[in-house]
């Protein structure tokens, strides 16, 4: 796994909310979802090399929850 690095941003109490929603309906953390949909986001735009994609549980691509598979 990557190292990860902490990074503080402030969002609307609206999105954090919904999010909060989203992650759980998802059974991930809050953290997990956020990481997630940017990453999801990320390769759709080209933007993110396809080998930092990852096969892990937060990968789009994989089998999980919310993948509709």
């Amino acid at each position: 796994m990557a190292d990860r690095v902490p990074f503080l941003v402030r969002l609307d109490p609206e999105i954090i909310a919904a999010l909060r929603r989203w992650a759980n309906d998802d059974l991930r953390s809050l953290n997990a979802e956020i990481e997630f949909l940017l990453r999801r986001s990320l390769l759709d735009a080209r933007r993110l090399p396809s080998s930092t994609g990852g096969s892990g549980a937060g990968d789009p691509g994989g089998a999980g929850p919310g993948t509709g598979e």
